[in-house]
């Protein structure tokens, strides 16, 4: 790819993003050329700049840990990884311009046959097109936007948009947020509250999330407390939300709903709303189920109610109870959320690679789409059509003592 493509390659994907617009991206350049027919590269994007570092890292060395127990080989061949960065120092989280480099860049790495990413469903709206020009598979432990997959959930140009050659070519396994965010508003309504301000950080999951929670709030007849009686965009770079919390004072709901990413100013948002003298229960999706949300929002974060699709990794039973044991073991650490979701995605491209016993983009591909009854750590599951895994387990967590303690298994 020479300069003035990857120039425009990178401007189009930031106008995608930061716009909203809907772009289907094309890569000019030719398919490369296999070197070594037993040498092959595994590559994940996911933020480890800034706050997201302490989740995503977690995820990179669940991937490496699923490499480390096969040798890094399958069959005859040789499998390595490499771990690359999607942010910036200046963003403090994923940026657009640095997603569409990782993309372009894997894609011109002959030896890439899988990339494991993205952690967040803006940045896949990046490099799900990218990589679709040759069929490179890309996997996710933790997009939950639905559009990205689903038909009639997202735009009305969603999800073909993203896959300009008409193969799909982009996967993931954990539950999207049409589940998550109808479940949470099932949660909200056992919780005896009758009208939730809702809030979102503008970011498609954030807004995406918030928009299922309204919808699935209103058909149980909850009050959505907005005047608008829709989701309500904050500034995620704002100093103070203190107008904002007035307003919400004024509307007295029962819970505060955030569709959003820690990164996105969450914990000073709360620090606010508390401040204001707004008691409401305050409820979030998996966008904040991280250790970074913690330490953001302080003594505020008590009493905060998060969902996330799947169970805490110290909840798994089985083979997961198994890994978990084995992840602390090899790295003295605690696994965020999110680790068992980069773990089971390493294990399915290899076993993806072993199935299609070539070394070949679209074979692999189709191989993980072929997945079926898989024995994971995750439990018994498939990956549909659209790209999507069957699973649908959902919980729920509260924060007490500056912890996450786990509530329970979730349903709509």
């Amino acid at each position: 790819m020479n300069r003035r493509t990857f120039l425009k390659l990178g401007a189009a994907s930031a106008l995608a993003v930061g716009t909203g617009i809907q772009l289907p991206l094309t890569v000019t350049q030719a398919a490369p050329r296999y070197q070594m027919s037993n040498a092959i590269k595994i590559v994940s994007s996911l933020p480890l700049t800034g706050s997201s570092y302490g989740q995503c890292i977690t995820i990179v060395n669940s991937i490496r840990m699923a490499l480390d127990e096969v040798n890094g080989k399958v069959g005859d061949f040789t499998v390595t990884y490499e771990s690359m960065d999607d942010a910036t120092p200046a963003a403090g989280k994923w940026d657009a311009a640095k997603e569409a480099e990782n993309a372009s860049k894997a894609l011109g790495d002959a030896d890439v046959m899988a990339y494991v990413g993205t952690f967040n469903s803006g940045a896949a709206k990046v490099s799900i097109p990218v990589l679709n020009s040759q069929n490179l598979l890309m996997i996710s432990p933790a997009n939950t936007y639905p559009g990205l997959t689903k038909p009639g959930q997202g735009e009305p140009n969603e999800p073909d948009v993203y896959y300009p050659n008409g193969v799909r070519n982009y996967t993931r396994v954990c539950p999207s947020d049409d589940i998550q965010g109808a479940v949470a508003a099932a949660w909200a309504q056992s919780l005896s509250a009758k009208s939730v301000y809702v809030l979102d950080d503008t970011e498609l999951y954030g807004n995406g999330i918030a928009k299922v929670f309204v919808a699935s709030a209103k058909k149980r007849g909850l009050t959505i407390a907005n005047s608008s009686g829709d989701t309500e965009g904050i500034d995620p770079k704002a100093t103070s939300y203190q107008s904002l919390a007035n307003k919400i004072a004024q509307a007295k709901p029962d819970m505060v709903y955030y569709g959003g990413i820690t990164q996105n100013n969450a914990g000073k948002l709360l620090k606010d709303i508390r401040d204001a003298g707004i008691n409401a229960i305050f409820m979030g999706p998996d966008g904040i189920f991280e250790d970074a949300f913690l330490s953001d929002a302080g003594d505020s974060g008590e009493g905060v109610y998060v969902t996330f699709g799947g169970v805490p990794p110290d909840k798994l039973t089985g083979a997961g109870a198994e890994w978990y044991s084995a992840y602390k073991r090899k790295f003295n650490a605690e696994p965020q959320a999110y680790a068992s979701y980069g773990y089971e995605s390493a294990k399915v491209v290899l076993d993806a690679i072993k199935r299609a016993g070539k070394k070949d983009r679209d074979a692999i591909r189709a191989a993980v789409f072929a997945t079926s009854n898989y024995n994971g750590i995750l439990g018994n599951w498939s990956m549909d059509p659209n790209g999507d895994t069957t699973l649908t387990t959902m919980s729920g967590s509260v924060i007490k003592n500056g912890k996450f303690e786990f509530v329970g298994t979730l349903t709509a």
